[in-house]
């Protein structure tokens, strides 16, 4: 197990030292979060707040065609992200 320090030994080290901080999550579906990290478990559940989701939408072209991408965004307060939807979890920028 890690110890109490600020030391990374394991995976889930690297989400501990993230709580209470603006981490952003990577889902599938060409969606991602930026917010808050106050909890997780094992299954990467994860609960958010002041959540900014970003998503990409590709409209459908023809063939030949260079598609079209927009992305839409959006506010959520406070969000409970399923795990089994998680791709990435990037821990705030350390200076």
């Amino acid at each position: 197990m890690a110890e109490v320090s600020g030391e990374i030994q394991e995976p889930f080290d690297l989400i501990r030292l993230s709580l209470s901080e603006r981490v952003v999550v990577k889902l599938r579906g060409d969606r991602q979060l930026s917010g808050v990290l106050h909890a997780y478990d094992g299954h990467m559940n994860l609960i958010m707040s002041d959540v900014e989701e970003t998503i990409m939408i590709v409209d459908p072209v023809p063939e030949g065609v260079k598609p079209s991408i927009r992305v839409a965004k959006r506010h959520i307060e406070m969000l409970y992200v399923r795990g089994d939807g998680v791709i990435l979890v990037s821990p705030p920028q350390r200076e």
